[in-house]
């Protein structure tokens, strides 16, 4: 049975503007994410993957409201978050919160843990001073911490207690929805395995819907229930977490997959190299945008951009020769 959708992200367009360029006496806009439609529902982690550059981070951050999206919409429980102002967005954003690649600079500084934490409960949580440390012990007990060394300051912990303590402040306003951006690739494989065990339990423990974005496709694999994979700005694939990694319909994901280091004793996957140079979103070739580095493009693949099409079940492709 389908799960309920909690996200619905509908012709979304975000771009840059070149600053110094002018084009018709317009600003000359570089896309970024263009036209990605994509539902997130309740309950469930949607992996997202791709080359740096891709647009993962923007589109993460366009569901927060942290940069604004030229067209489209994106619906929170029928609510469209970028036409919500004001008061309401204030509001709105309890429901959603994100949690950075660097967590100390998402830290005060100035701030001790304590103060981080409490400050959030006292603001956005109408608690008062007792009830907001309280909670703050709480919170800190959770993520793995000691509640006796929350009156340090960021500098004096590591990186996994750090994305521990900004798992704990992200979790402070009791959020349905974690945007969780490449939120473990800085740390030592040991501290990360911690951290998705962490993430797993709370997902269970209080129903949290996650968007995990990352590069790292061996824990993409292990903490998603659906994977999409952009390239350029566009969702080429989308599919099950086990389907994707068993029967790819794309040549991008298959280039993707066959790049995971091999484990001895693993069934042997075919390298591919992909040839040519990767386009930017500057510079996006016309038809397939993908085509350039294809071993499967044939002349539709320059003229016509494919359509992010039903493979069958839940699986999604946008290829015209796979």
């Amino acid at each position: 049975m389908r799960k309920e959708t909690m996200i619905s992200i509908q012709n979304l367009k975000v771009g840059f503007p070149v600053h110094g360029v002018r084009l018709l006496h317009r600003h000359r806009c570089m896309p970024v994410v263009d036209d990605v439609s994509l539902d997130i529902l309740e309950g469930e982690t949607l992996g997202l993957v791709g080359e740096s550059g891709c647009g993962k981070t923007t589109l993460g951050r366009a569901i927060m409201r942290l940069n604004e999206s030229g067209e489209g919409s994106i619906l929170f429980r029928g609510q469209d978050i970028l036409k919500t102002k004001g008061k309401a967005l204030r509001l709105l954003r309890k429901h959603l919160q994100i949690v950075f690649q660097d967590p100390y600079a998402s830290l005060n500084p100035r701030q001790t843990i304590r103060q981080a934490i409490t400050e959030v409960l006292r603001v956005r949580m109408g608690l008062d001073r007792e009830q907001s440390r309280e909670r703050a012990n709480e919170l800190l007990t959770l993520v793995g911490m000691n509640p006796k060394n929350a009156d340090r300051f960021p500098h004096e912990f590591s990186g996994g207690q750090r994305q521990r303590i900004a798992i704990a402040k992200a979790l402070a306003l009791q959020p349905e929805f974690l945007v969780l951006d490449e939120a473990i690739s800085s740390l030592d494989v040991s501290i990360q395995s911690q951290i998705i065990n962490l993430l797993m339990a709370l997902k269970e423990q209080y129903h949290i819907t996650y968007l995990f974005i990352s590069h790292d496709l061996n824990v993409v694999q292990h903490i998603s229930d659906r994977v999409a994979v952009m390239y350029l700005g566009k969702i080429v694939e989308l599919a099950p977490t086990e389907v994707l990694f068993n029967n790819a319909a794309h040549p991008y994901t298959l280039a993707l997959l066959s790049s995971i280091p091999q484990i001895p004793g693993q069934e042997e996957r075919e390298r591919i190299v992909l040839s040519g140079e990767v386009s930017g979103p500057e510079n996006i070739p016309s038809g397939c945008r993908f085509h350039l580095r294809c071993a499967y493009a044939t002349k539709i693949c320059s003229e016509t951009e494919p359509a992010l099409t039903n493979r069958g079940g839940e699986h999604w492709a946008a290829c015209h020769n796979m």
